[in-house]
């Protein structure tokens, strides 16, 4: 028997997603195409002119508008934000920090810090069960 290995392809708003880029904003070729895994290395490797634009200055899709605010995508939401937003927007939202961006920053930084005490608290309960047995 012949072993032969078929090419990994994925569909376009799968690469975009991993590549931290919104679909609609990609050039025409790659929405209406595959991507292999080797073309998806290959763009993380050595971006062509418009990832690197679109990484810059987006539209940037929900999770890096999220990500570079500082709150979660739901709130986004809570904040009446559905859109893609550019990275000009998102630093306008930063210089005016509307009430929700501050709720929701102060909302994220607690959930942050309960995740570091669990964290915390499953390692210390491990490191005991691990411990020496009398």
């Amino acid at each position: 028997m012949k072993s032969h290995q078929t090419t990994q392809t994925m569909k376009p708003a799968t690469a975009a997603k991993k590549l931290g880029v919104y679909l609609e904003a990609t050039p025409a070729e790659f929405r209406e195409g595959v991507v292999s895994r080797a073309q998806l290395d290959q763009l993380q490797a050595e971006p062509p002119e418009w990832l690197r634009e679109l990484r810059a200055k987006g539209p940037h899709p929900r999770p890096v508008v999220a990500a570079k605010l500082g709150v979660s995508i739901a709130g986004l939401a809570r904040g009446g934000v559905t859109e893609p937003l550019t990275t000009e927007q998102i630093e306008a939202l930063k210089q005016e920090q509307p009430e929700w961006l501050v709720k929701e920053r102060a909302t994220q930084a607690e959930v942050r810090k309960e995740a570091a005490r669990i964290k915390k608290r499953d390692a210390e309960l491990a490191a005991r069960e691990d411990g020496p047995q009398s």
